[in-house]
Order: C-alpha cells, then structure tokens, then sequence
C-alpha cells in the first residue's frame, strides 16, 4: 500500500548517523543523498540495496513534534538477531528504549520486536513475525 514515507527532522546529520546505524542491522542502506545543497534543504533515502528509497529524511527548521502515541514505524527484520542488533545500534546512537528485542505475543505467536524512540522522538520498531 505505502511507497515511501518521509520524516522531518532537526538534525539531519544526527539523524543520518542514527538511521545509517540501525536500519543497516535490518539489511537496508542509504540509497541517495542530498545533503550538498545546504543543511535547510539536506534529504536522505534508504531503502533496499539497489532499490529505491522506502524511508527519507529530510531537514526541517525549527522545532519538530514527532506524531504522539499511536504512531509508529515498523521496519521488517530478517532475523531475531537483527532485531536485537537493531535495537543496540539504536541505544548507541542516540535512540531511547521503548521496548527491548522479545516475544510479544499478544501480537501473534510468532511476532518478535523491539521498540525505541529515535533522536527526534519518532516511535520506531523492528519486527520478525515468522516461526523460529
């Protein structure tokens, strides 16, 4: 159903270095870049190797409100161990628990996560839901 989704953020080289971080444990890169232009119009893409941008980032002035509970992103792990890579990578980069990596069966026998809050306060997960 989605293309792609794009966040607002105040730092964007803060949150280059968060995002480069932890959605590469998941398997994803940054596909383009455009931060020459000047920090007020600095955008990043990631996605899949090769493939196009599934996730940008691009810098905004002033102060930024993350949506409140309710939202949040989810991102597809090919492993629990990328699920818990996912989740140290975000806690050394400036990433703030929100839930560590585990079962969580009241979302399905098989639905393994972690949860956390990135720099700008957006709510993010990292998800397996298969048998293993």
């Amino acid at each position: 159903m989605l293309h792609h989704l794009s966040l607002g953020v105040t730092d964007i080289a803060r949150s280059v270095a968060f995002y480069d971080a932890v959605l590469s444990k998941l398997g994803f890169e940054r596909v383009w870049s455009d931060l020459d232009d000047g920090p007020a119009d600095a955008a990043v893409g990631y996605g899949p190797p090769g493939g196009g941008d599934k996730l940008a980032l691009k810098q905004r002035a002033g102060a930024q409100v993350a949506p409140g509970p309710g939202f949040h992103l989810a991102f597809a792990a090919p492993s629990r161990a990328a699920v818990h890579a996912f989740h140290e990578a975000a806690l050394r980069h400036g990433g703030r628990d929100n839930g560590p990596p585990g079962p969580r069966p009241d979302y399905g026998a098989h639905y393994y996560a972690a949860f956390v809050v990135d720099p700008d306060g957006y709510r993010i997960e990292a998800v397996i839901n298969t048998p293993g």
